[in-house]
């Protein structure tokens, strides 16, 4: 792996470093707004105390802390590929190009040392599974690999209490942040509970230290909810994403296509409305998840927080 001298040197120091998800630019959203989003995250993480690192695949080489140069490469090439973890070999052997997924982000970001992930919305169980057996390895990522996500919960496409039954399944803690119930992407609140409400990020830093001094295998996952003044309404979105799902079926959209082309669609039917409410959760989770990073960095220094 290439690691960024920046990111290097803040995880030498025991410093905060934040991971940051590729797919989301080349797979995610238009171009020139993938960059501009990716450029903002960045810059949240880096305002909360933190040192953001964007991963993606350049020529065969995991590079953890992409610059500003290969991001907007990244938003403007065309046919790069999409990698979770079974793609991994593939596009490493094959020198090529690759947006990293939440599961590849998790691997990465494990052997890279980085304990917080920041993303929009993680994988999951897609719904008429119990047909399809169209479960996410994001999922399976999270319960083997010892990296703390932070999302605005599955993505609003996917069925989130089969989702959520597979996480604990896989013995993943599922945490929401000063809400009641886990995060519902472009909608706030789902109705499902979830293990533990934290009110500041020194309670979710506290809990990702005991999870590690145990230590205790697996992720954790931080469900932070949308900002209310940019959150969308249920009936309006369960309409949209329910008409969405209905043409992947008649199109037969399968596998790793279906997210690209739902979460395109609904941009297209709510007139880029989820688009601007994307961008917002997203770096709204960037800002959380950099303090978690900050005050979990403090934490193992046996300092104060900042």
């Amino acid at each position: 792996m290439r690691v960024n001298q920046e990111v290097k040197a803040a995880l030498e120091k025991g410093e905060a470093v934040v991971a940051l998800e590729s797919t989301i630019i080349s797979h995610g959203m238009p171009y020139p707004r993938n960059v501009e989003t990716a450029l903002l995250v960045e810059k949240t993480v880096r305002e909360n105390g933190a040192v953001p690192a964007t991963m993606g695949i350049i020529g065969g080489e995991p590079v953890i802390g992409m610059s500003p140069d290969e991001i907007e490469e990244f938003g403007k090439r065309k046919g790069i590929a999409k990698v979770s973890k079974r793609d991994l070999p593939i596009v490493i052997a094959a020198k090529e190009w690759g947006a990293t997924t939440v599961s590849a982000t998790i691997l990465l970001a494990q052997r890279a040392g980085i304990e917080v992930f920041v993303t929009g919305g993680i994988g999951g169980v897609h719904r008429g599974a119990e047909e399809s057996w169209d479960v996410s390895r994001d999922l399976y990522e999270l319960g083997s690999e010892p990296v703390t996500v932070v999302c605005a919960g599955a993505k609003a496409i996917l069925d989130i209490a089969k989702t959520l039954e597979v996480l604990e399944t896989q013995g993943v803690t599922v945490l929401s942040y000063r809400s009641p119930t886990f995060a519902n992407f472009y909608c706030r609140e789902s109705g499902f509970p979830v293990d533990r409400v934290c009110q500041s990020p020194e309670e979710v830093a506290s809990i990702i230290k005991a999870k590690r001094d145990f230590p205790l295998t697996g992720g954790i996952l931080v469900a932070n909810p949308c900002p209310e003044k940019d959150a969308l309404p249920h009936d309006y979105m369960d309409k949209i994403i329910a008409d969405a799902v209905k043409e992947a079926d008649r199109k037969g959209i399968k596998g790793k296509d279906v997210t690209p082309f739902l979460l395109k669609r609904i941009v297209e039917l709510t007139g880029g409305k989820s688009l601007e409410t994307n961008i917002r959760l997203v770096a709204n989770n960037a800002k959380i998840g950099a303090r978690i990073a900050v005050s979990y960095a403090a934490m193992r220094r046996g300092g104060k927080d900042l």
